[in-house]
């Protein structure tokens, strides 16, 4: 198995080198060659099994000789051995043909924990093997840090560093990044919002004296290893309610659009999916754009599903790419547009995006109602992301068939807007109760490049 760059102008590269690169050299995002798929026979025969066994399956193809059979098993239960729930993504039912898709039962109560568990164990056997060492940059908007620092906290190969927008994700969020006391773990609180943080990401990683002179490895949603993990739980939902025998639908609350972008990969496995529909906050230009071809970001609204506060979802990069045919250089072409200030989605394009993909948008008042008639309802809290999906799909479900809601947090991670929607205040879970009596350990810079990797060469020099 062999992967390509969305922008065309890339090495192509095998598995482990596509997943130790992270972005690739052109800027562009990476992607299998082609997509295995599996046939009726091969979906109905995951049903009733392990979600280890589960995610063997629909992954080995992917990984190509990287690892053996054994050894991927192994990783694969070293990656979902701390999850706090046996099935690791359970459904619950909110209403007839609704069900939502618990994703937070993981360490650090995020559907994050998926990938970033799973890719720290994939890091390590690797970096052992070679004897290398790594310098791990991510941006985060509140889950993929704390995930990141779970998997990568202290790895003798790693130092991981993890960019937060200053004062823009809860206080949850930003403690689980920054009371882990482990020194190869570094949480600097960035000025400006998450697309600055991941813009500077982006810039580290097209200075190839820096990264290559750090030896820079990436965990965000660009890296293709990210995404694979994700693409496993449609799979074991959508089977646990009658796949591949029926259609199923699902609904994801999105701002990077690597979650739904799992999805669609997904579909093109062999996965009867009816509707994948993307939901967003009030910062909707995935909805625009989908609704409209017009992909223009008009500035970041802080809202209190802060995961989602983006306006430069960098995964779409990697549907475009399928929408315009696999044309490395129109994408080129529309990213170059981008930096100027945004682009039109060909008709054509427009047309293959709208084959696979609805979407919806959701106000503050609506995520509040939400919340507040769920847990009236139902007696679930979802956290404000979660009921952002919960509500599209309420507009967006189709006739009998199932939807499938992606619950992407735990309510407690965001107590403060849970409990002014309920009156309850979502507690944590036992092995997290003493987080706010935990020391914290961050620093606090500007959005400037130089002095970010200024830091970084510094730190790693310790």
């Amino acid at each position: 198995m062999k992967y390509i760059s969305t922008r065309g102008a890339a090495p192509i590269l095998s598995f482990e080198e596509a997943m130790l690169s992270g972005l690739a050299r052109d800027g562009g995002l990476y992607l299998p060659e082609s997509i295995p798929t599996l046939s009726h026979g091969d979906i109905a025969a995951l049903s009733g099994l392990p979600y280890e066994e589960i995610a063997f399956r629909i992954m080995r193809p992917f990984i190509g000789e990287t690892f053996t059979d054994d050894e991927f098993a192994e990783i694969i239960a070293k990656a979902y051995a701390g999850f706090g729930h046996d099935a690791r993504a359970p459904l619950v039912q909110l209403a007839e043909n609704h069900f939502l898709l618990e994703l937070f039962h993981g360490p650090t109560l995020a559907f994050k924990d998926f990938a970033m568990q799973l890719i720290g164990q994939l890091f390590e056997a690797s970096l052992k093997r070679s004897g290398n060492r790594v310098t791990i940059v991510g941006a985060t908007s509140g889950d993929t840090g704390s995930a990141a620092i779970e998997a990568f906290r202290g790895l003798e190969a790693v130092d991981v560093f993890i960019l937060y927008p200053h004062g823009r994700v809860s206080e949850v969020q930003r403690r689980q990044m920054t009371t882990p006391s482990e020194s190869n773990v570094h949480t600097l609180a960035m000025d400006g919002h998450f697309d600055d943080c991941q813009a500077r990401v982006k810039d580290m990683f097209n200075d190839f004296d820096f990264r290559d002179g750090v030896r820079l490895a990436g965990v965000n949603s660009i890296n293709w290893a990210r995404v694979l993990a994700q693409v496993v739980y449609y799979f074991s939902s959508a089977v646990s309610l009658g796949a591949p025998h029926r259609k199923v639908s699902f609904t994801v609350p999105t701002g990077n659009f690597g979650d739904i972008f799992a999805g669609y990969i997904a579909k093109r496995m062999g996965l009867p999916i009816e509707q994948l529909v993307v939901a967003t906050n009030q910062n909707d230009i995935l909805h625009r754009c989908l609704a409209t071809g017009d992909y223009r970001p008009d500035g970041v609204i802080p809202s209190i599903s802060p995961s989602m506060d983006i306006q430069v979802s960098s995964n779409f990069e990697r549907a475009l790419f399928y929408a315009y045919g696999g044309d490395g250089a129109a994408i080129s072409a529309l990213m170059d547009e981008l930096k100027e200030g945004g682009f039109k989605v060909s008709q054509g394009a427009r047309e293959a995006l709208s084959e696979t993909f609805n979407s919806g948008r959701v106000s503050e008042e609506d995520t509040l109602a939400t919340i507040r008639n769920t847990f009236a309802r139902t007696g679930e809290l979802l956290c404000p992301h979660s009921a952002v999906g919960v509500q599209v799909a309420n507009a967006q479900r189709i006739g009998h068939t199932p939807m499938i809601t992606l619950a992407t947090a735990h309510p407690a991670k965001f107590p403060d807007a849970v409990k002014s929607a309920s009156g309850v205040h979502p507690a944590l879970p036992p092995r997290m109760a003493d987080l706010f009596d935990r020391d914290e350990r961050v620093t606090r810079i500007g959005n400037d490049l130089g002095a970010i990797e200024t830091l970084i060469r510094e730190r790693i020099a310790l």
